[in-house]
């Protein structure tokens, strides 16, 4: 084979790469693109931080699609796993070894607890809801995903639905017909 047709296969592959870097980009932009949203609303509701000034949320969702966008040719295909799957799995991962490390005191970087709805539960508690209440997962897929037994996920989330029940009592508050708390009925 001459230099000159080396060159020019050499060309053709690089041209039918980049055409498969960019068909994979936009696949990728338009995942992203749905279940963003979702995952970050995830992401607020473990870390405690209001919506509007989510950094630690918005950092575990990067971090999350950008470990998804990683293994994206393995994820897409027809017998890979689902990609929304991965990404809230990486999600949900991401929080608990960070959760991990701050567990000593369960607390924010300015000793605060965590904020929001779920602030008062203690990491594993708001993991076992969000997977379960939001996310909508069986038990069994909860406890699989982090890893404990399912009798574990039951009785955790049950425990976590009694405290946010109790609070809700304490505030005089219940949960309204759109998810809301509607006060003093």
């Amino acid at each position: 084979m001459t230099l000159g047709a080396r060159l020019a296969s050499y060309e053709v592959v690089r041209e039918r790469r980049a055409a498969l870097d960019r068909r994979r980009a936009r696949e990728f932009e338009t995942f992203a693109a749905g279940a963003a949203g979702r995952l970050l609303h995830a992401a607020v509701l473990l870390t405690g931080e209001p919506p509007d000034a989510a950094p630690r949320a918005q950092r575990l969702l990067i971090a999350a699609l950008s470990r998804t966008y990683a293994e994206w040719d393995r994820l897409s295909g027809d017998d890979g796993e689902d990609p929304y799957d991965r990404a809230r799995r990486e999600l949900v991962l991401r929080f608990a070894r960070e959760a991990a490390w701050r567990a000593p005191a369960r607390r924010g970087r300015r000793g605060r607890r965590a904020g929001g709805v779920l602030g008062e539960l203690g990491p594993q508690e708001r993991v076992v809801l969000v997977l379960r209440l939001y996310e909508g997962l069986a038990e069994e897929q909860t406890a699989a995903l982090i890893g404990l037994p399912v009798e574990r996920v039951r009785v955790v989330c049950a425990r976590a639905v009694a405290a946010m029940r109790e609070r809700a009592r304490r505030r005089g508050t219940r949960p309204g017909p759109s998810g809301l708390r509607e006060a003093g009925r």
